[in-house]
């Protein structure tokens, strides 16, 4: 059994040294040190990491990377790039990096090398991309498709989601897509109104074509396309699957020659770019969808090998290990500054707090630290005129990443000078604020002046790259993915399993039945739940 977190000496160092510096100031640490600004910065696959408005000295970092080494994050990085069982609730490897492995490298699952089998599944993928966006598949009537709607939850939703907003510069202007992803009706018929039945293509993903919400809108969309079209071999030109189960979806009338694959060592959070990318290389095509890939590669590679002084990933998760467990911070903003990244946020939500949000360890142990953090945010400037008021003036610490590209999107270079400005300009103005005494130098009245200090020492992390492209977005997710797996290798958690999620999943199954019985049926639930489903019942009738 392995040693509780708080004993290891790299934690009791960690502790003690939090007790020096936990009232350090930025102004005076960049006051103090001229080359601060420029030596706590990182660079790798094309990103640069700015963590120097942190409330960290370098002998923080340097405890921080000899908790990760004591704590294995190497080695356990290592074993999950070789194909190893680390999962461990649930015997299966972890091989997102896979997915993105260039044809020729070789990584092993029980012995067989896994990449051949990925690269097989991208070139049919390809070949039924091209043939949709050139128009050589057409729909029951003949019609081109122009809509794919894509019926997926969770990671069969989000990252597809995410990347077609964030993507919207290298999509094909002929092919709309749209998302289903919520239980409640009115999800679906908002994103099938005004469709043309005859050239709309539906996308189900899910791996074992059983999932509860996603197959209930699948039904919902076969009849409405039967309903449409008059035919129920029309089934087979308007429906494809991204599944394993392929008795499941023989029987709901897709052919099988339509099915696109993937494996027990994907994650769903960590499947946009398995098969579950289906929708994304249909809107931006199968090169760019290659180079969103090659991006990913770029990080995982950068992970891999970079030394974790110089390791983004580790880098990022080690400082929020800092402010989780030692500041006692309980959310974590992460700020876009690109209009085209709103869902990435929400997408990362996700990735973190369903990875991370764990209560016991590897050994089954009840942990007796913080876990993962909560995960929100909105692009920048929308934040800046809501809640950003918070985080400079409240009461609560909120560390910061601010996410932000040099190259803009739009013709308007002036528009996005100024939104680099208000990038630079908050990451200044949260770490350093404004004093009493310069709020008087600047007339402020007497009676207003203490309304507008800002007291600053508030912690952010820069993340620049040069444009939102494919290779981009695919290093930025990778990032992520990364940052969250130095978190869970500190807190020593399996952060590829996700049994929270399926007791309501249980529960609900067995309520389905009951609100539908008569008012008087028996109930065996608490006295509220029985309480609020008879009102229901009521209700409806």
């Amino acid at each position: 059994m392995s040693q509780q977190l708080t004993e290891t000496q790299a934690w009791q160092a960690l502790e003690a040294h939090y007790q020096n510096v936990k009232d350090a100031d930025l102004r005076t640490l960049f006051a103090e040190d001229g080359e601060r600004g420029e030596r706590l910065t990182a660079e790798g696959a094309e990103l640069f990491l700015d963590f120097s408005k942190n409330r960290v000295t370098d002998e923080t970092i340097r405890l921080l990377l000899d908790l990760a080494r004591e704590r294995g994050v190497e080695a356990r990085r290592d074993a999950m790039f070789r194909g190893e069982k680390i999962n461990i609730t649930e015997r299966r490897a972890v091989l997102h990096v896979a997915l993105r492995a260039p044809a020729g490298t070789r990584i092993e699952v029980d012995g067989q090398d896994v990449v051949p089998e990925v690269h097989e599944v991208l070139d049919r993928m390809s070949a039924f991309s091209e043939k949709v966006r050139n128009g050589g598949w057409t729909g029951h009537t003949g019609k081109r498709i122009r809509t794919v709607v894509n019926i997926g939850i969770g990671g069969s939703y989000l990252g597809p989601e995410m990347a077609y907003r964030a993507l919207r510069e290298y999509r094909d202007p002929a092919l709309a897509l749209r998302f289903v992803s919520n239980v409640d009706g009115a999800n679906f018929e908002a994103a099938t109104e005004g469709l043309d039945a005859a050239e709309t293509l539906f996308i189900i993903s899910s791996k074992t074509f059983t999932t509860l919400e996603t197959m209930t809108n699948a039904g919902v969309a076969r009849e409405w396309l039967v309903g449409k079209l008059g035919d129920e071999s029309a089934i087979a030109k308007h429906f494809v699957a991204v599944s394993t189960n392929t008795e499941e979806v023989r029987k709901f009338g897709i052919d099988t020659a339509n099915m696109f694959g993937f494996w027990d060592w994907v994650g769903g959070r960590y499947s946009m770019d398995s098969a579950i990318g289906l929708s994304t290389m249909l809107s931006i095509g199968p090169d760019n969808y290659r180079a969103l890939l090659a991006g990913f590669h770029a990080m995982d590679e950068h992970f891999r090998t970079a030394p974790l002084e110089r390791n983004l990933p580790a880098l990022l998760g080690l400082l929020t290990v800092w402010y989780n467990n030692f500041f006692r911070m309980e959310t974590l903003g992460v700020m876009p500054y690109a209009a085209d990244l709103a869902r990435f946020p929400a997408y990362l939500q996700q990735l973190q707090m369903e990875s991370n949000g764990k209560h016991v360890d590897l050994d089954g142990r009840h942990v007796t630290y913080e876990t993962g953090p909560i995960i929100w945010g909105e692009p920048g400037t929308d934040g800046q005129h809501s809640f950003f008021q918070l985080i400079h003036q409240g009461t609560k610490l909120i560390p910061c990443d601010l996410i932000g590209f040099i190259k803009p999107l739009s013709a308007n270079a002036h528009q996005h000078d100024l939104l680099m400005a208000n990038f630079f300009a908050q990451a200044e103005a949260l770490a350093f604020g404004k004093t009493l005494d310069e709020v008087k130098a600047e007339g402020t009245p007497d009676y207003q002046a203490p309304f507008r200090v800002m007291d600053g020492n508030r912690p952010t992390n820069i993340i620049l790259a040069d444009k939102l492209t494919p290779h981009a977005l695919g290093t930025l997710v990778a990032l992520y993915e990364h940052s969250v797996f130095t978190q869970g290798a500190v807190w020593q958690i399996d952060s590829f399993d996700q049994w929270g999620v399926e007791l309501g999943k249980v529960l609900a199954k067995r309520i389905i039945p009951e609100l539908s019985a008569a008012g008087d049926a028996p109930l065996g639930h608490d006295s509220s739940t029985n309480a609020l489903i008879r009102r229901y019942r009521a209700g409806k009738a």
